[in-house]
């Protein structure tokens, strides 16, 4: 006889997959629509951009697996949630920094969750393909969370990051920034300033020419055993 938490399981199971394609897909949403608009300083950006990192933390809590990651996902939705309520109806500093600490972990999970799913042994399939640029682009956001973070802590940390009345506009201009270190194409327009985001740039710059590499000589790995066997 099947239990309530097999059910549960075989479900969250049967959705994995799919729900891979679908963080692809709400990361690219991310970057091109909703971080642009957050950038116009219309509330509506601001929601969009708050809503869809929400939506990225319940895709995290599908794919979870195990009791710690399910527990940090659900952590991460509620703060999420209590960031963005709080933050339409009472904003305060608070209630940014509240939602922005719920975004990085769930990014930060992102980043477990992937590595394991792309790296581990098996079969290369699509989702796997998909799960590789995810996981890429999920450190880049990843990075801009931890930014974003230090620079609500201490403003000066950032130079040149374009903010307004909006509070999230200055989210699209650090995430330009993290995806700009990613890839070491190096604009200079907004630069690191306190020492340990320096080294974080650095970190992110070393990470962004690293990856490509070892994940194609992974996946190789992996296809060439899996024929063998």
């Amino acid at each position: 006889m099947v239990t309530e938490v097999e059910r549960r399981g075989a479900w969250r199971e049967r959705a994995r997959d799919p729900a891979l394609t679908a963080l692809l897909a709400m990361q690219c949403f991310i970057l091109l629509i909703a971080a642009p608009a957050a950038a116009t300083g219309h509330w509506s950006g601001r929601l969009t951009i708050e809503l869809s990192v929400l939506g990225l933390a319940v895709i995290v809590f599908v794919i979870s697996n195990g009791l710690v990651p399910t527990t940090i996902a659900v952590l991460a939705i509620a703060c999420g949630v209590a960031g963005v309520t709080t933050q339409l109806w009472a904003p305060s500093d608070g209630a940014l920094l509240l939602g922005t600490v719920g975004g990085f972990g769930a990014q930060l999970l992102v980043i477990y969750l992937l590595g394991h799913a792309v790296l581990a042994p098996g079969e290369i399939t699509r989702h796997r393909v998909l799960g590789a640029v995810a996981l890429y682009l999920g450190l880049g956001m990843a990075f801009a969370g931890a930014y974003r973070l230090s620079w609500e802590l201490l403003p000066s940390s950032l130079a040149n990051v374009s903010s307004g009345p909006e509070p999230l506009q200055a989210y699209s201009s650090i995430l330009y920034f993290s995806f700009v270190t990613l890839t070491s194409v190096g604009y200079g327009d907004i630069v690191p300033v306190q020492p340990f985001v320096r080294a974080l740039s650095n970190l992110e710059a070393i990470i962004g020419q690293l990856y490509p590499a070892t994940l194609l000589a992974r996946l190789v790995t992996l296809e060439l055993e899996r024929r063998r066997s």
